[in-house]
């Protein structure tokens, strides 16, 4: 690798980094930046020695309100794009993205039925991870129950299992108060981290790590099975058990996110190409790079979001106004890099 190829990569890899500092000094609540710079320093040496971080408004913002924000996107915005390019490998095809087997649809429902039953933070957040799994695992057995063969039939099954539960999502709407539930269901479902705190990452690491971890370990087998099935099972691969493995985990760490952020999409769709671009289609380089990128746009999305307007944009307009128009750039350029 040229050496100015392998410093811009470096670069990459340490932009999620200085994003997440810049990030401190972005908001609609204004603190001059050396107050910032003095209460980070200040709250380091605390931590370092023990003692208690000094308590005031600028801390709370600092910390309480805009640095768990700045993790959940950094989360969000590397589980999708990771579930994306996993995806995309598993199925061989360049147009898939995480919420392929109904994923976003079932997390959505159950976010739907945590409003509308509990009006519960929580709630909200556990039903719709348990419902982005029910919709994965329902795609998956209407898939292995069809006569049909390949991948074809687990995207047609996830397009299926999407169907049902956006009918039950537009049912949930049309049951909801008005004046109540549909507004925040509506808000939801466009994606938002406005109300993240640490509790919330904290349940979400372990599906995400976990996952995270697995495809890390398969990595290797993710590129043979890019290659096709009949190549996969030359060389010993045990393409249905690797490929359901992919899956489940793929679904796991998108389940995870969407449940803090609400459905966001062209994240797991776009990023993968742009990280395909920079490193090629191995996927030893290509998983770490796609969730760097990722991380990153997520972060800068979010910080848009909160400073573009008085009010918050919704995380899912910003990213379809930034992805639709970047990925009708990479559809120009051709399948650069994708086999």
């Amino acid at each position: 690798m040229p050496d100015y190829r392998r410093w811009a990569t470096i670069s990459i890899y340490l932009l999620p980094i200085l994003l997440l500092v810049a990030s401190l000094f972005v908001g609609r609540y204004q603190m001059p930046a050396p107050l910032i710079v003095a209460d980070i320093v200040n709250t380091i040496i605390s931590f370092i020695s023990g003692t208690a971080s000094p308590m005031s408004t600028q801390h709370t913002v600092l910390f309480s309100v805009r640095l768990p924000r700045i993790l959940a996107a950094l989360l969000v915005g590397s589980s999708l794009s990771l579930a994306g390019v996993s995806f995309q490998g598993v199925f061989r095809n360049p147009l898939v993205s995480p919420y392929i087997l109904g994923v976003g649809a079932g997390a959505g429902f159950g976010a739907c039925l945590g409003i509308l039953l509990w009006d519960s933070q929580l709630a909200i957040q556990l039903l719709s991870f348990a419902c982005g799994l029910i919709a994965m695992f329902g795609a998956i057995s209407m898939g292995k129950v069809s006569k049909g063969t390949g991948t074809l039939v687990f995207v047609l099954s996830g397009i299926i299992v999407g169907s049902i539960f956006t009918a039950l999502i537009s049912l949930a709407k049309y049951v909801a108060d008005p004046y109540d539930d549909l507004p925040e269901i509506v808000f939801w479902l466009m994606g938002s981290l406005s109300s993240i705190r640490y509790n919330d990452l904290l349940w979400i690491i372990v599906p995400m790590l976990l996952g995270t971890l697995v495809l890390f370990l398969l990595r290797w087998r993710i590129n043979i099975l890019s290659l096709g099935d009949e190549e996969a099972r030359s060389l010993g691969v045990n393409v249905d058990q690797i490929r359901l493995i992919i899956i489940i985990c793929a679904t796991l760490i998108t389940s995870a996110a969407v449940s803090i952020s609400g459905v966001i999409g062209w994240v797991g769709l776009v990023v993968p190409h742009i990280a395909r671009m920079i490193v090629g289609p191995n996927y030893n380089r290509l998983l770490p790079m796609s969730m760097v990128i990722g991380a990153s746009f997520m972060l800068l999305v979010d910080d848009l979001a909160r400073t573009v307007t008085a009010t918050e944009i919704p995380l899912g307009i910003i990213t379809s106004l930034l992805g639709a128009p970047l990925f009708a750039y990479l559809l120009k350029r051709g399948r650069m890099g994708w086999n």
